[in-house]
């Protein structure tokens, strides 16, 4: 039997969809091209995010099996058994189905910066043999996943110190990626500089702003000033190349090592146990099971009125599921809403948007449970993905 790709086509007139900008590669990095491409409509489905092939025969009505050949009429022609059992087709396993192999070989992974980033680190982990690719922001890796020039996205999401990237959270939204997995990376922030270079030398150091915000105590009692720049490892490769003692950059060891730079300090963050937590995005979501501890993420927007969050939250409780991470963030469409509809100087508040990670699994009762009452609630809700809960290591 052999496979052919079918193109399915339109019942409609073509409709056009809005203009994307492209990406490419520049000098090893993955970039946007502001210059708009427009695409057509393809006949993709409401849901449908990846391209659709059809199964057909070689000859439609012929029959064939493993053990014959087909003849210009269609009929089949014995050929007898294999002498050689071994050369039998071998049964499909489950290692066979899966997408993607657990060491991540023959995958690409997108992540924010460049070579030595944070960001790589943890795409590494998650998947040791993958390739790593470059972008320079996060929606260019968003937009990456989208076209189908990588499989995968490795994103920020929360620091230990820092907090939240609200900026993720945002994109979240804004695009129809899922999450499948959460990596939890130890972040050690180093205090680099050029080889033979003293600390008492450094006067000022470049890093990204999150970097420096988890380093501010201690840069403060340096005496640094403090620098920011695109991401950590090309804060690094900037200090490489400018040839200056006075500056340094707060990034890893890899990234040390990557672009010859001495550590002068490790630990720099103000407090030891500093944990980033990263997302990763795919096209198609997975199927969740229960054979592990399982999260779920959630956005939605509530109904207006008195004790509306506490009614939402407590769906979750009345259930016995625990709530691990809860952030707001305002509309962008509709940042305020109105409290009293009279004429006499109406009191607005911010309207929001609510981020829940919860622990358990889309493949259990309660779960399914839970959302179907919040959803009595809530004007707005969508499910961002259920993946297997990640360790520090």
């Amino acid at each position: 039997m052999a496979l052919k790709c079918v193109p399915i086509f339109c019942s409609q007139k073509p409709q056009s969809l809005p203009e994307i900008p492209a990406l490419g590669y520049s000098r090893g990095r993955l970039v946007l091209d502001l210059r708009p491409i427009r695409l057509e409509c393809c006949a993709l489905g409401a849901s449908a995010q990846s391209a659709i092939c059809l199964v057909e025969d070689e000859k439609p009505g012929a029959k064939t099996s493993p053990t014959g050949k087909i003849d210009k009429d269609g009929n089949t022609i014995s050929r007898g058994f294999h002498k050689d059992l071994n050369l039998l087709p071998k049964p499909l396993s489950k290692t066979d189905l899966s997408p993607f192999p657990d060491d991540g070989s023959n995958v690409r992974v997108a992540f924010q910066g460049i070579s030595g980033a944070y960001g790589e680190d943890a795409a590494l982990k998650a998947y040791p043999n993958c390739e790593t690719v470059p972008c320079d922001q996060f929606e260019a890796a968003f937009n990456a996943v989208e076209l189908w020039l990588v499989d995968k996205a490795v994103l920020p999401i929360e620091n230990s110190v820092g907090g939240s990237l609200h900026r993720n959270y945002d994109l979240l939204l804004r695009h129809r990626l899922h999450i499948v997995r959460e990596v939890l990376l130890v972040v050690n922030h180093c205090l680099l500089a050029l080889p033979g270079v003293e600390k008492q030398e450094v006067k000022r150091v470049l890093s990204h702003p999150q970097a420096l915000a988890q380093c501010e105590m201690a840069l403060t009692k340096m005496g640094i000033i403090r620098v920011s720049a695109d991401d950590s490892a090309g804060a690094a490769k900037i200090v490489a190349s400018s040839g200056r003692r006075d500056m340094g950059a707060i990034a890893s060891a890899r990234a040390a090592a990557l672009y010859g730079l001495d550590i002068l300090a490790e630990k720099v963050q103000d407090e030891d146990d500093n944990v980033t937590r990263y997302l990763v995005l795919t096209r198609e979501p997975i199927i969740p099971g229960t054979d592990r501890l399982y999260k779920t993420s959630i956005v939605f927007t509530l109904e207006e009125g008195p004790g509306m969050l506490f009614k939402a939250l407590a769906v979750f409780s009345l259930r016995g599921i625990n709530l691990s991470k809860i952030e707001s963030r305002p509309q962008k469409g509709r940042p305020l809403r109105v409290v009293d509809d009279s004429n006499k100087g109406s009191a607005k508040y911010f309207d929001y948007l609510f981020y829940i990670d919860f622990e358990a699994s889309m493949a259990e009762k309660r779960a399914q449970n839970a959302l179907e009452h919040l959803q009595e609630y809530a004007r707005f809700l969508r499910v961002l993905g259920c993946y297997p809960m990640d360790e520090v290591l």
